[in-house]
């Protein structure tokens, strides 16, 4: 019997493929939208976006998720891409606002922070997802828009988004080194909980320093962190 030998499926890179069928449907400007930070302990949530058109060309060579590149990769790339896009921007909610008024409402918080420092109006967002969570439910519809506030953009959610669509997987780039260099720039005056390395996220001697010492005023106190517990259960 020949053995036959199982091969790795290779890793599929994002491309503008997407964003061209939704620019052939009418949305002409596009922008990618993308977080990080949701299941942080501490710091800010923070929503990257990136807008195109069909002048944008492909995106620079080695955009990927954010996730799947090396800190220094993604710094290289920070000013590639928002030389490649037509506007960029990155928007937070900070730990306070979180504890306030909940992830989500958070989550769309940074979004429209970030959806503002553009300088045009979108057609069409592409988040990353299987959830809307930039959309305000109490806006939608005539009795949602009776303030006069512009309508907000519709939003297209697309689970893996930031695997398939370069314009999301570059929003997820400028999102994530943002937030890690707000999170090294907390970390000198919170030592013990090793920022500079864990960004914020359940690491060991996160935990460490959680049991020891108790939440900074940077974490997330309505996660009920204490160690050993945050939001929805056992860490």
């Amino acid at each position: 019997m020949t053995a036959t030998a199982t091969r790795r499926p290779a890793t599929r890179r994002p491309s503008l493929r997407v964003e061209r069928t939704l620019q052939r449907d009418g949305y002409a400007v596009l922008v990618g939208m993308d977080e990080v930070g949701r299941g942080a302990l501490a710091g800010p949530v923070t929503v990257g976006v990136v807008a195109i058109d069909e002048s944008c060309r492909s995106a620079p060579a080695g955009v990927r998720d954010s996730k799947l590149l090396a800190p220094a990769a993604r710094e290289r790339l920070v000013p590639r891409i928002e030389r490649w896009c037509l506007g960029h921007g990155v928007g937070h909610a900070s730990p306070a606002e979180i504890d306030e008024i909940g992830i989500m409402a958070a989550l769309r918080l940074a979004g429209e922070r970030a959806l503002a420092q553009l300088a045009l109006r979108p057609d069409l967002v592409l988040l990353d997802g299987n959830h809307d969570w930039l959309t305000d439910p109490a806006r939608v519809g005539l009795l949602g828009l009776a303030d006069g506030s512009p309508e907000p953009p519709p939003v297209r959610t697309m689970i893996k988004a930031d695997l398939r669509c370069s314009s999301v997987a570059a929003a997820s780039v400028l999102a994530k080194v943002r937030r890690d260099a707000l999170m090294v720039e907390l970390a000198p005056g919170h030592a013990a909980y090793r920022w500079e390395q864990n960004k914020g996220y359940a690491a060991p001697e996160h935990l460490d320093a959680l049991r020891e010492l108790g939440p900074s005023e940077h974490h997330r106190r309505s996660w009920r962190i204490t160690g050993n517990v945050t939001e929805g259960g056992t860490l």
